[in-house]
């Protein structure tokens, strides 16, 4: 329920946010009296389907402590979490990378990085984890996740879904407008559009989503391809991140909250493989040459 209250009073707020600034800028005024101005169009598209994606990206690292209750580490209160610290550190020093925070959260088996930058980034993994995986294979997961910054997977990300919400915006309304221009054809006496026009491109905006969905999915899972293979040259062999994925494959994982799914190590599915953001786990184990 937390989850759920948090990610629509999020979303609502950045949807507010993105109006004010769209009526600002003067890029709501698409709709004229002679029809759709494309440019006007294209720049209230972009300045939503872009302005959503990167709000919600400087908002992850903060979004990510919230919804999951993860605890930074700030002092260390016990040998696990001197453990976990002191791997994390040696693991972003391989990677060139700025210390990340190192938090800790209590739920089922899984782990997760974010952060809008490389030198403002959170790798957090769940006491689940670590009591369910060996050493080597909870060190293996965190290289999975300190690849994913090193590899700048969370900007790649946002960037591709801001490409997609533009087209998804414009093109609904481009569709709206056809459909109910074709409706009132012949009717002289209506001015600006009809229900016709909202009907469409809500309707659209729905079945494109559906589709940008699919495409942003793909290119997630490519990238945990990407970060599998950053975490092996980080331990200098593949042998512990395959166990780590086979140890994955006998526990119960949670999926972690939206914005946050691509970037963990497990979990993040739709209701069809074209949605999940994380390929099947024996793909992975054999992208890394197990079997």
């Amino acid at each position: 329920m937390k989850r759920i209250v948090l990610f629509l009073a999020t979303n609502l707020a950045v949807m507010l946010v993105l109006g004010i600034t769209a009526r600002l800028l003067g890029v709501d005024r698409f709709l004229t009296a002679n029809g759709l101005n494309f440019g006007m169009l294209l720049a209230f598209a972009a300045v939503i389907g872009f302005g959503g994606a990167f709000i919600s990206l400087l908002m992850s690292k903060s979004m990510a402590k919230w919804s999951t209750g993860a605890r930074v580490i700030d002092a260390p209160a016990n040998s696990t979490e001197v453990w976990l610290v002191d791997t994390v550190a040696r693991l972003a020093g391989r990677a060139n990378l700025p210390m990340p925070e190192v938090a800790i959260y209590d739920g089922e088996p899984n782990a997760f990085a974010t952060g809008a930058t490389r030198s403002s980034s959170l790798v957090a993994v769940s006491t689940g984890l670590l009591a369910g995986m060996t050493r080597e294979e909870a060190e293996a997961v965190l290289a999975h996740e300190v690849a994913h910054i090193a590899n700048g997977d969370m900007v790649t990300l946002t960037l591709i879904q801001g490409v997609v919400n533009t087209f998804v915006i414009f093109l609904s309304r481009v569709v709206g407008y056809l459909v109910d221009s074709f409706l009132r054809r012949g009717d002289s006496e209506s001015s600006g559009p009809g229900i016709g026009y909202m009907v469409t491109s809500i309707v659209c905006e729905i079945l494109f989503g559906i589709i940008a969905s699919i495409i942003v999915a793909w290119f997630s899972r490519q990238r945990e391809f990407r970060a599998d293979a950053g975490a092996a040259a980080l331990m200098g062999t593949p042998v512990p991140m395959q166990n780590a994925l086979r140890r994955l494959g006998g526990l119960h994982t949670e999926p972690l909250p939206q914005s946050m799914a691509a970037s963990g190590i497990a979990g993040g599915g739709g209701f069809m493989a074209l949605l999940s953001t994380h390929p099947p786990l024996e793909e992975r184990i054999a992208a890394l040459g197990g079997r």
